[in-house]
Protein backbone atom coordinates (compact mmCIF):
# COMPACT_ATOMS: atom_id res chain seq x y z
CA UNK A 1 0.00 0.00 0.00
CA UNK A 2 2.82 2.03 0.75
CA UNK A 3 4.43 2.47 -2.67
CA UNK A 4 1.16 3.01 -4.46
CA UNK A 5 0.96 6.09 -2.05
CA UNK A 6 4.80 6.97 -2.97
CA UNK A 7 4.01 6.60 -6.17
CA UNK A 8 1.37 8.83 -6.76
CA UNK A 9 2.40 11.35 -4.52
CA UNK A 10 6.03 11.16 -6.03
CA UNK A 11 4.80 11.49 -10.00
CA UNK A 12 2.16 14.19 -9.20
CA UNK A 13 5.08 16.44 -7.53
CA UNK A 14 7.29 15.75 -10.59
CA UNK A 15 4.93 16.93 -13.11
CA UNK A 16 3.71 19.59 -10.97
CA UNK A 17 7.05 21.57 -10.57
CA UNK A 18 8.38 19.82 -13.81
CA UNK A 19 6.32 20.56 -16.47
CA UNK A 20 6.33 24.43 -16.44
CA UNK A 21 10.39 23.53 -16.85
CA UNK A 22 9.33 22.05 -20.00
CA UNK A 23 6.76 24.38 -21.08
CA UNK A 24 9.90 26.91 -20.67
CA UNK A 25 12.14 24.82 -22.90
CA UNK A 26 9.45 23.77 -25.35
CA UNK A 27 8.44 27.55 -26.17
CA UNK A 28 12.49 28.49 -26.38
CA UNK A 29 13.10 26.19 -29.21
CA UNK A 30 9.40 27.49 -30.87
CA UNK A 31 7.93 23.89 -30.77
CA UNK A 32 4.47 25.01 -31.05
CA UNK A 33 1.10 22.91 -32.15
CA UNK A 34 0.00 23.26 -35.73
CA UNK A 35 -4.27 23.84 -35.61
CA UNK A 36 -6.32 22.39 -38.37
CA UNK A 37 -7.95 25.64 -40.49
CA UNK A 38 -11.33 23.18 -41.21
CA UNK A 39 -11.59 22.71 -37.23
CA UNK A 40 -13.78 25.30 -35.05
CA UNK A 41 -12.44 28.77 -35.14
CA UNK A 42 -11.72 29.17 -30.90
CA UNK A 43 -8.94 26.56 -31.51
CA UNK A 44 -7.02 28.93 -34.02
CA UNK A 45 -5.66 30.75 -30.80
CA UNK A 46 -4.09 27.71 -29.65
CA UNK A 47 -1.86 27.36 -32.36
CA UNK A 48 2.09 27.70 -31.28
CA UNK A 49 1.30 26.57 -27.25
CA UNK A 50 4.12 24.45 -27.12
CA UNK A 51 3.48 20.33 -27.47
CA UNK A 52 5.05 17.38 -26.65
CA UNK A 53 4.41 17.50 -23.00
CA UNK A 54 3.77 14.02 -23.00
CA UNK A 55 7.54 14.24 -22.11
CA UNK A 56 6.32 15.16 -18.78
CA UNK A 57 4.37 12.75 -17.24
CA UNK A 58 6.26 9.70 -19.15
CA UNK A 59 9.36 10.55 -17.16
CA UNK A 60 7.71 11.18 -14.26
CA UNK A 61 6.58 7.95 -14.21
CA UNK A 62 9.52 5.96 -14.47
CA UNK A 63 11.09 8.18 -11.85
CA UNK A 64 8.32 7.94 -9.60
CA UNK A 65 8.26 3.97 -9.84
CA UNK A 66 12.49 3.71 -9.57
CA UNK A 67 12.28 6.13 -6.83
CA UNK A 68 9.32 4.30 -5.06
CA UNK A 69 11.22 0.69 -4.98
CA UNK A 70 14.17 2.63 -3.97
CA UNK A 71 12.50 4.01 -0.71
CA UNK A 72 10.69 1.01 -0.13
CA UNK A 73 13.22 -1.47 -0.86
CA UNK A 74 10.96 -3.72 -3.25
CA UNK A 75 12.14 -4.95 -6.58
CA UNK A 76 10.98 -3.83 -9.67
CA UNK A 77 8.78 -6.74 -11.39
CA UNK A 78 9.09 -8.09 -14.90
CA UNK A 79 4.95 -7.44 -15.91
CA UNK A 80 5.68 -3.66 -14.62
CA UNK A 81 8.98 -2.94 -16.25
CA UNK A 82 7.13 -4.55 -18.99
CA UNK A 83 4.23 -2.08 -18.65
CA UNK A 84 6.70 0.97 -19.03
CA UNK A 85 8.33 -0.38 -21.68
CA UNK A 86 5.17 -0.11 -23.72
CA UNK A 87 4.72 2.81 -22.60
CA UNK A 88 7.89 4.34 -23.06
CA UNK A 89 8.11 2.64 -26.68
CA UNK A 90 4.72 3.82 -27.70
CA UNK A 91 6.44 7.52 -26.09
CA UNK A 92 9.42 7.46 -28.70
CA UNK A 93 7.28 6.27 -31.66
CA UNK A 94 5.03 9.28 -30.53
CA UNK A 95 8.24 11.83 -30.25
CA UNK A 96 9.56 11.10 -33.43
CA UNK A 97 5.56 11.43 -34.89
CA UNK A 98 5.79 14.85 -33.14
CA UNK A 99 9.13 16.17 -33.63
CA UNK A 100 9.32 15.56 -37.42
CA UNK A 101 5.75 17.66 -37.28
CA UNK A 102 6.91 20.49 -35.54
CA UNK A 103 10.65 20.36 -35.75
CA UNK A 104 10.78 19.27 -39.62
CA UNK A 105 7.89 21.80 -40.38
CA UNK A 106 6.31 18.63 -42.22
CA UNK A 107 2.25 18.88 -41.53
CA UNK A 108 1.96 14.84 -41.44
CA UNK A 109 4.94 13.93 -38.76
CA UNK A 110 5.91 10.19 -39.72
CA UNK A 111 4.68 8.67 -42.74
CA UNK A 112 2.02 6.26 -42.30
CA UNK A 113 3.89 3.20 -42.73
CA UNK A 114 6.60 4.35 -40.31
CA UNK A 115 4.43 5.43 -37.62
CA UNK A 116 2.39 1.84 -37.94
CA UNK A 117 5.92 0.33 -38.05
CA UNK A 118 7.17 1.95 -34.73
CA UNK A 119 4.07 0.62 -33.34
CA UNK A 120 4.15 -2.70 -34.11
CA UNK A 121 7.20 -3.22 -33.61
CA UNK A 122 7.07 -2.19 -30.15
CA UNK A 123 3.96 -4.40 -29.50
CA UNK A 124 5.23 -7.34 -30.91
CA UNK A 125 8.60 -6.95 -28.29
CA UNK A 126 5.87 -6.29 -25.48
CA UNK A 127 3.79 -9.42 -26.42
CA UNK A 128 6.60 -11.95 -27.07
CA UNK A 129 8.08 -11.08 -23.61
CA UNK A 130 4.66 -10.79 -21.72
CA UNK A 131 4.34 -14.97 -22.23
CA UNK A 132 7.76 -15.67 -21.14
CA UNK A 133 9.78 -15.65 -18.04
CA UNK A 134 7.43 -17.28 -15.54
CA UNK A 135 7.63 -17.24 -11.99
CA UNK A 136 7.88 -19.96 -9.53
CA UNK A 137 4.11 -20.61 -9.57
CA UNK A 138 4.35 -20.68 -13.16
CA UNK A 139 2.57 -17.40 -14.30
CA UNK A 140 3.83 -15.54 -16.91
CA UNK A 141 2.78 -11.88 -16.80
CA UNK A 142 0.05 -12.27 -19.66
CA UNK A 143 -2.13 -15.04 -20.14
CA UNK A 144 -2.82 -16.84 -23.55
CA UNK A 145 -6.47 -16.52 -22.97
CA UNK A 146 -8.65 -14.06 -23.41
CA UNK A 147 -10.07 -11.91 -20.03
CA UNK A 148 -12.96 -9.54 -18.86
CA UNK A 149 -12.80 -9.68 -15.20
CA UNK A 150 -10.42 -12.56 -15.19
CA UNK A 151 -9.01 -15.17 -17.78
CA UNK A 152 -12.05 -17.40 -19.89
CA UNK A 153 -12.69 -19.51 -22.34
CA UNK A 154 -9.77 -21.42 -24.14
CA UNK A 155 -6.64 -20.63 -24.97
CA UNK A 156 -5.99 -18.38 -28.32
CA UNK A 157 -2.33 -19.66 -28.70
CA UNK A 158 0.67 -17.31 -29.11
CA UNK A 159 0.11 -15.95 -33.01
CA UNK A 160 -3.46 -15.33 -31.99
CA UNK A 161 -2.33 -13.25 -28.40
CA UNK A 162 -0.40 -11.67 -30.05
CA UNK A 163 -2.46 -10.06 -32.86
CA UNK A 164 -4.88 -9.70 -30.18
CA UNK A 165 -2.49 -8.18 -27.69
CA UNK A 166 -1.16 -5.50 -30.91
CA UNK A 167 -5.34 -5.06 -32.04
CA UNK A 168 -5.57 -3.63 -28.19
CA UNK A 169 -1.97 -1.61 -28.22
CA UNK A 170 -2.94 0.33 -31.33
CA UNK A 171 -6.90 0.41 -30.44
CA UNK A 172 -6.33 2.38 -27.39
CA UNK A 173 -2.82 4.04 -28.52
CA UNK A 174 -4.64 6.01 -31.59
CA UNK A 175 -8.62 5.85 -29.23
CA UNK A 176 -6.31 8.26 -26.71
CA UNK A 177 -5.20 10.22 -29.86
CA UNK A 178 -8.36 10.91 -30.85
CA UNK A 179 -9.41 12.23 -27.68
CA UNK A 180 -6.65 14.48 -27.58
CA UNK A 181 -7.85 17.31 -29.12
CA UNK A 182 -9.75 19.59 -26.31
CA UNK A 183 -7.83 21.14 -23.60
CA UNK A 184 -7.52 18.78 -20.34
CA UNK A 185 -10.25 15.88 -22.40
CA UNK A 186 -7.68 13.02 -22.91
CA UNK A 187 -5.53 13.93 -19.23
CA UNK A 188 -8.64 13.69 -16.71
CA UNK A 189 -10.24 10.99 -18.46
CA UNK A 190 -6.93 9.10 -18.06
CA UNK A 191 -7.00 9.57 -14.82
CA UNK A 192 -10.05 8.47 -13.98
CA UNK A 193 -9.00 5.01 -16.20
CA UNK A 194 -5.72 4.94 -14.19
CA UNK A 195 -7.59 5.73 -10.74
CA UNK A 196 -9.44 2.82 -12.06
CA UNK A 197 -6.52 0.20 -12.39
CA UNK A 198 -5.05 0.93 -8.85
CA UNK A 199 -8.04 0.08 -7.36
CA UNK A 200 -8.08 -3.33 -9.86
CA UNK A 201 -4.26 -4.22 -8.93
CA UNK A 202 -4.90 -3.57 -5.05
CA UNK A 203 -7.84 -5.68 -4.87
CA UNK A 204 -6.38 -8.36 -7.12
CA UNK A 205 -2.96 -8.15 -4.42
CA UNK A 206 -5.45 -8.47 -1.80
CA UNK A 207 -7.14 -11.76 -3.36
CA UNK A 208 -4.00 -13.20 -4.61
CA UNK A 209 -3.92 -16.93 -5.39
CA UNK A 210 -0.49 -16.60 -4.11
CA UNK A 211 -2.26 -15.05 -0.69
CA UNK A 212 -4.38 -18.22 -1.19
CA UNK A 213 -3.44 -19.91 2.37
CA UNK A 214 -4.36 -16.19 4.45
CA UNK A 215 -7.72 -15.90 2.53
CA UNK A 216 -11.23 -16.29 3.77
CA UNK A 217 -12.61 -17.87 1.13
CA UNK A 218 -9.51 -19.31 -1.41
CA UNK A 219 -11.70 -20.82 -4.04
CA UNK A 220 -12.16 -16.83 -4.94
CA UNK A 221 -8.48 -15.91 -5.69
CA UNK A 222 -7.56 -14.13 -8.52
CA UNK A 223 -4.70 -15.59 -10.65
CA UNK A 224 -2.55 -12.44 -11.67
CA UNK A 225 1.07 -12.17 -11.74
CA UNK A 226 2.34 -9.41 -9.50
CA UNK A 227 -0.87 -7.29 -9.73
CA UNK A 228 1.00 -4.87 -6.63
CA UNK A 229 3.47 -3.70 -9.16
CA UNK A 230 0.76 -3.17 -11.69
CA UNK A 231 -1.38 -0.81 -9.08
CA UNK A 232 2.32 1.14 -8.18
CA UNK A 233 2.28 2.02 -11.71
CA UNK A 234 -1.53 2.79 -12.47
CA UNK A 235 -0.97 5.05 -9.25
CA UNK A 236 2.38 6.87 -11.05
CA UNK A 237 0.57 7.50 -13.86
CA UNK A 238 -2.75 8.87 -12.46
CA UNK A 239 -0.48 10.89 -10.16
CA UNK A 240 1.75 12.22 -13.19
CA UNK A 241 -1.32 12.49 -15.23
CA UNK A 242 -3.06 14.98 -12.62
CA UNK A 243 0.51 16.79 -12.46
CA UNK A 244 0.32 17.51 -15.78
CA UNK A 245 -3.16 18.24 -16.12
CA UNK A 246 -2.89 21.48 -13.89
CA UNK A 247 -1.25 22.76 -16.69
CA UNK A 248 -2.79 20.96 -19.84
CA UNK A 249 -6.22 22.34 -18.08
CA UNK A 250 -8.41 24.92 -19.82
CA UNK A 251 -7.00 27.33 -20.87
CA UNK A 252 -3.72 25.04 -21.64
CA UNK A 253 -0.59 25.69 -21.26
CA UNK A 254 0.84 22.87 -22.95
CA UNK A 255 -0.22 19.70 -25.51
CA UNK A 256 0.76 16.19 -24.80
CA UNK A 257 1.19 15.79 -28.36
CA UNK A 258 1.17 12.55 -29.87
CA UNK A 259 4.47 11.46 -27.74
CA UNK A 260 1.69 11.47 -24.58
CA UNK A 261 -1.55 10.03 -26.32
CA UNK A 262 0.77 7.20 -27.67
CA UNK A 263 2.39 6.67 -24.45
CA UNK A 264 -0.79 6.48 -22.12
CA UNK A 265 -2.83 4.36 -24.93
CA UNK A 266 0.14 1.57 -24.48
CA UNK A 267 -0.10 2.04 -20.83
CA UNK A 268 -3.72 1.36 -20.73
CA UNK A 269 -3.43 -2.01 -23.10
CA UNK A 270 -0.24 -3.18 -21.39
CA UNK A 271 -2.41 -2.85 -17.90
CA UNK A 272 -5.55 -4.40 -19.05
CA UNK A 273 -3.41 -7.56 -20.88
CA UNK A 274 -1.31 -8.16 -17.54
CA UNK A 275 -4.00 -7.32 -14.98
CA UNK A 276 -6.24 -9.96 -17.25
CA UNK A 277 -8.93 -7.49 -17.81
CA UNK A 278 -8.58 -7.03 -21.73
CA UNK A 279 -12.02 -6.90 -22.68
CA UNK A 280 -12.85 -4.65 -19.40
CA UNK A 281 -10.89 -2.07 -20.48
CA UNK A 282 -13.27 -1.12 -23.33
CA UNK A 283 -15.74 -0.40 -21.23
CA UNK A 284 -13.04 1.19 -18.41
CA UNK A 285 -11.89 3.12 -21.01
CA UNK A 286 -15.03 4.36 -22.76
CA UNK A 287 -15.05 7.11 -23.95
CA UNK A 288 -11.82 6.92 -25.93
CA UNK A 289 -13.58 3.58 -27.52
CA UNK A 290 -16.84 6.07 -27.94
CA UNK A 291 -14.47 9.22 -29.99
CA UNK A 292 -12.91 6.48 -31.95
CA UNK A 293 -16.41 5.09 -33.00
CA UNK A 294 -17.71 8.22 -33.80
CA UNK A 295 -14.71 8.58 -36.54
CA UNK A 296 -15.50 5.16 -37.66
CA UNK A 297 -19.08 5.98 -38.18
CA UNK A 298 -18.19 9.63 -39.60
CA UNK A 299 -15.47 7.78 -42.50
CA UNK A 300 -18.31 4.84 -42.99
CA UNK A 301 -21.20 6.88 -43.15
CA UNK A 302 -19.51 9.35 -45.50
CA UNK A 303 -18.17 6.52 -48.33
CA UNK A 304 -21.45 4.82 -47.67
CA UNK A 305 -24.33 8.04 -47.67
CA UNK A 306 -21.85 10.54 -49.20
CA UNK A 307 -23.22 12.45 -46.06
CA UNK A 308 -21.58 13.53 -42.47
CA UNK A 309 -23.13 11.81 -39.99
CA UNK A 310 -21.54 15.21 -37.20
CA UNK A 311 -20.71 18.13 -37.74
CA UNK A 312 -17.01 17.05 -37.67
CA UNK A 313 -14.96 13.95 -36.21
CA UNK A 314 -14.12 13.11 -33.25
CA UNK A 315 -17.40 13.41 -31.37
CA UNK A 316 -15.93 16.59 -29.38
CA UNK A 317 -15.78 18.94 -32.43
CA UNK A 318 -19.37 18.02 -33.43
CA UNK A 319 -20.34 19.30 -30.27
CA UNK A 320 -18.12 22.55 -30.32
CA UNK A 321 -19.95 22.82 -33.44
CA UNK A 322 -23.22 22.87 -32.71
CA UNK A 323 -22.26 25.29 -30.00
CA UNK A 324 -21.14 24.48 -26.98
CA UNK A 325 -18.45 25.90 -25.23
CA UNK A 326 -14.88 24.09 -24.96
CA UNK A 327 -14.68 23.86 -21.33
CA UNK A 328 -18.64 22.38 -21.32
CA UNK A 329 -17.43 20.02 -23.63
CA UNK A 330 -14.83 18.86 -21.28
CA UNK A 331 -16.70 18.71 -18.46
CA UNK A 332 -19.84 16.32 -19.91
CA UNK A 333 -17.04 14.29 -21.41
CA UNK A 334 -15.34 13.33 -18.31
CA UNK A 335 -18.74 12.76 -16.37
CA UNK A 336 -19.33 10.31 -19.43
CA UNK A 337 -15.86 8.44 -18.59
CA UNK A 338 -16.64 8.90 -14.26
CA UNK A 339 -19.57 6.86 -15.10
CA UNK A 340 -17.60 4.28 -17.24
CA UNK A 341 -15.08 4.26 -14.60
CA UNK A 342 -18.07 3.37 -12.26
CA UNK A 343 -19.78 0.86 -14.12
CA UNK A 344 -16.45 -0.88 -15.17
CA UNK A 345 -15.18 -1.29 -11.40
CA UNK A 346 -18.96 -2.36 -10.36
CA UNK A 347 -18.66 -5.35 -12.74
CA UNK A 348 -14.80 -6.07 -12.19
CA UNK A 349 -16.72 -6.27 -8.38
CA UNK A 350 -19.35 -8.02 -8.98
CA UNK A 351 -17.23 -10.82 -11.30
CA UNK A 352 -14.78 -11.34 -8.48
CA UNK A 353 -17.58 -12.05 -6.02
CA UNK A 354 -19.98 -14.49 -8.27
CA UNK A 355 -16.87 -16.55 -8.44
Amino acid sequence: MNQILFAGAIGLFLTLIGTPLLIKLLARKGYGQFIRDDGPRGHHSKRGTPTMGGIAFILATLMAYALTKVITGEGPTFPGVLVLFLMAGMGVVGFLDDYIKIVKRRSLGLRAGAKLSGQLIVGVVFALLAVRFADDRGQTPASLKLSFVSDFGWTIGPVLFIAWALFMILAMSNGVNLTDGLDGLATGASVMVFGGYTFIGLWQFQNSCANAMILTNPASCMEVRDPLDLAVIASALMGSCLGFLWWNTSPAKIFMGDTGSLALGGALAGLAICSRTQLLLALLGGLFVLITLSVVIQVGGFKMTGKRVFKMAPLQHHFELKGWSEVLVVVRFWTIQGMFVIVGLGLFYAGWAAS
